[in-house]
């Protein structure tokens, strides 16, 4: 039985800029487990944020294959890649993408109502996803009226809400100071610990390191992909 939650063959995204073809992917292979938690690095220019993309079904490539949890992606139609990202992938960004009208709460529900869940239902997810992350007594506050690591522990809980097969984050610690960086890459790792899949996306050496492997691109190809064998401090 296959339990890879991605496998990707061949992967390639190419860019027309004027008369030039810019090879942002050149013929990326790799798949990765349930379960694991895999840091994407690489300078700029690499083709990690294209790969990113196209694992996130933001995108589709100009050739190779993609297996995401089972369903073939990779030539789906813009429509076909809403409905798959919204029920497959959690999403968690740097600039952590809340509306700023809305409580915490209606924030991490927005997924389910676009999965079509019912509002009391809908409600309660919501509800046990910020207990989760420890913002119980901040449901109904506003995002200017939290501190950053709270706003993105609100993105966390809304990318959990709907128990999705990945977790994919792009940068999460990128607008956060070091302490708060270290909360949140905590929290991470306890939602790596409860099951949950994690590609996370990161220039930052010390924040790739509390993944458990790291994949990393230069030149539009996988350079080297190798498990973590630091052993992290309780400060790190």
């Amino acid at each position: 039985m296959d339990t890879a939650v991605i496998h990707i063959d061949d992967l390639k995204k190419h860019y027309e800029v004027g008369t030039q073809v810019v090879k942002a992917l050149n013929g990326v292979s790799l798949s990765i487990e349930k379960g694991e938690y895999v840091a994407i690095m690489g300078p700029s220019g690499s083709g990690k944020s294209t790969l990113m993309n196209l694992i996130g079904a933001l995108d589709t490539p100009t050739s190779g294959r993609y297996i995401l949890n089972g369903t073939d992606v990779s030539h789906m139609s813009d429509d076909q890649l809403a409905e798959i990202r919204n029920r497959e992938i959690g999403f968690v960004f740097q600039t952590f993408n809340l509306l700023p009208r809305y409580s915490a709460l209606d924030n991490v529900v927005l997924p389910l109502i676009y999965a079509g869940v019912k509002k009391d239902e809908r409600y309660d997810k919501g509800r046990q996803a910020l207990e989760n992350v420890g913002l119980s007594d901040r449901m109904t506050h506003k995002p200017n009226e939290l501190s950053g690591g709270q706003r993105q522990r609100v993105a966390v809980a809304r990318a959990l809400v709907n128990k999705p097969s990945l977790i994919l984050a792009d940068e999460p610690t990128g607008n956060l100071d070091s302490k708060t960086s270290v909360d949140i890459m905590r929290l991470f790792e306890d939602i790596h610990n409860a099951g949950n899949t994690i590609v996370l996306v990161t220039h930052e050496e010390d924040i790739a390191q509390h993944a458990k492997r790291i994949i990393r691109l230069r030149d539009g190809v996988v350079e080297s992909d190798e498990a973590v064998e630091k052993v992290l401090s309780s400060e790190v």
